[in-house]
């Protein structure tokens, strides 16, 4: 990614990689909404632009829709840029043990341990054109720069 990256933006992304699912500690689950658990975090601890990737990562504005929580989303800046996509590309690629997956097995992990019908599937298949644009124009933007995805 550093290839296609700013370079100010290599460094936010791989953070926002590590850092996008800290809404799930327990400690945080104020919402039981882990994006908007950890962009309220995040935010109070000084990072407003980090804090508005982990709100908005991988579509999250459509489960908001399904939990009642769009206008607390809100709240937090959705830049919508090459680094949101990147990060979308990396959460749909990367399985919950860190293994490399298609975008259409992470989609089938999320079901299985969420169930289908959670707010958590629904919303990832609402966003799934979107994310799926956003997982296209990353690889064709590394494929422009010579790199091979392993899948």
């Amino acid at each position: 990614m550093a290839t296609v990256l700013a370079p100010d933006d290599v460094e936010l992304l791989v953070a926002a990689a590590y850092l996008h699912d800290v809404g799930y500690e327990p400690e945080l689950a104020t919402t039981q909404f882990h994006p908007l658990d950890g962009a309220q975090w995040l935010a109070g601890e000084g990072h407003e632009r980090l804090a508005g990737l982990v709100a908005h990562h991988s579509g999250s504005k459509h489960e908001a829709a399904h939990r009642g929580l769009d206008a607390q989303l809100g709240r937090y800046p959705d830049e919508d840029s090459l680094l949101t996509a990147a990060l979308a590309y990396c959460d749909m690629t990367t399985g919950p043990g860190g293994e490399s997956m298609t975008p259409d097995e992470r989609l089938a992990d999320v079901e299985a341990r969420h169930g289908a019908d959670s707010a958590v599937a629904r919303g990832l298949r609402d966003a799934w054109p979107e994310l799926m644009e956003a997982v296209a124009a990353v690889e064709e933007r590394l494929a422009s720069a010579g790199i091979r995805q392993p899948m």
